[in-house]
């Protein structure tokens, strides 16, 4: 089976824990061994996101003043090779020693007109309290909304259109090898009326990313994880209920967080709707039943669409 994997930002670094490598590198160790679960008779490539990463990088960027600050596409870049290293490293550490991994940088295309430029969303860097966000916000530009009880900065987040390196990424997996690819949603792109490719201000959906990944690669299963165990309707309220099994049309009728759970579930239904295979949302410690269809929430084709498609 051909199982592409989403890591949320909780596998790389929990909510509160200072931005350090130690702290991220023993969050992917944990992540590493739960994946190395379900290697054995299946194609696995992972997906990562970055937003804490790039938005550090970014603070450390404007830190330094005698050059101007990096653009966040080559900011998205270095997390993603940064990350890749990791997860490739402790991956390596826990599986046989004949088992190859390849971290591959990902290109993505999104649309210049996209309106998501208008409208960022996309959470990036650490937590603050809402007096320091508002201060840092005023001092660099910046666009801050309200993160659980805290607050951090957020920038566009377009919708990805085109994976440059899937051909690249499909070899390797035929050939065995795991893959970690279409980190932070991959490096946001755009073709300019010459035709001529460079890189954009922003942060691709790391879940959108994965989803048209899983699509363009066949994939047999999207799994994405992340820090709660499933989506739930009334969530935060003594009636929330974990939907352990639904369809795309159940899910396009809850009204989700556009920062937090709703990239993730329009990311499962545009799988689900499009390939007539399933999908999984839920908790990196459950991913094994995850992948079984024993934990989290199954996304599965609605009835009449499978109707059609048989």
């Amino acid at each position: 089976m051909r199982i592409v994997i989403a890591l949320g930002g909780n596998a790389l670094l929990r909510r509160g824990e200072p931005l350090t490598a130690g702290n991220q590198r023993a969050n992917i160790k944990i992540a590493a061994e739960r994946i190395a679960e379900i290697v054995p008779g299946n194609e696995v490539v992972v997906a990562h996101g970055n937003g804490p990463q790039v938005g550090l990088l970014a603070l450390q960027a404007a830190a330094y003043q005698d050059v101007r600050p990096y653009p966040l596409d080559v900011l998205g870049a270095q997390t993603e090779a940064m990350i890749g290293y990791v997860i490739e490293q402790e991956l390596g550490n826990v599986l046989p020693v004949d088992q190859h991994i390849a971290t591959l940088l990902t290109m993505v295309r999104v649309d210049p007109e996209d309106p998501a430029f208008q409208d960022p969303t996309k959470f990036i860097g650490p937590v603050y309290l809402k007096e320091d966000a508002e201060e840092l916000a005023a001092e660099n530009g910046w666009s801050i909304r309200r993160d659980g009880s805290a607050y951090r900065r957020v920038v566009p987040s377009p919708a990805p259109q085109e994976i440059y390196e899937v051909p690249s990424i499909r070899t390797l997996v035929e050939a065995g090898t795991i893959v970690v690819c279409a980190g932070g949603g991959g490096i946001p792109t755009v073709l300019d009326s010459d035709g001529v490719l460079h890189g954009v201000e922003a942060v691709v959906d790391k879940d959108l990313a994965a989803s048209l990944l899983a699509r363009e690669l066949d994939a047999d299963l999207l799994v994405i994880v992340t820090d709660v165990d499933g989506v739930y309707t009334d969530w935060g309220t003594p009636q929330q209920r974990r939907l352990d099994r639904t369809t795309p049309s159940e899910l396009s009728r809850l009204s989700l967080p556009a920062g937090s759970m709703g990239p993730k579930v329009e990311a499962v239904c545009r799988f689900v709707t499009e390939t007539g295979r399933p999908a999984g949302i839920g908790a990196l410690h459950d991913i094994v039943d995850v992948v079984a269809g024993r934990a989290g929430t199954r996304v599965e084709p609605d009835v009449l669409e499978a109707a059609v498609d048989a």
